[in-house]
């Protein structure tokens, strides 16, 4: 149950902060080749997966399992 719980934070961070990124820069990124343009948006995600989205998405649900106890 863990790793499920763990995929499901992950997903739950990557796919919004991907569509916001190819929202906001997405003209800008189709004009890069595809190994920038895969540089730029790693360069952005895994700092921002690392020490935000992850961090804050599992203390939501570590907080929605304690209020649902």
């Amino acid at each position: 149950m863990k790793k499920i719980k763990s995929t499901l934070i992950v997903w739950v961070a990557i796919y919004p902060a991907i569509t916001a990124i190819l929202f906001l820069f997405g003209k800008y990124l189709n004009e890069l080749p595809l190994t920038i343009r895969t540089l730029a948006l790693t360069v952005m995600l895994v700092p921002s997966m690392t020490y935000v989205l992850i961090p804050f998405w599992t203390k939501v649900f570590k907080k929605d399992k304690n209020s649902s106890q």
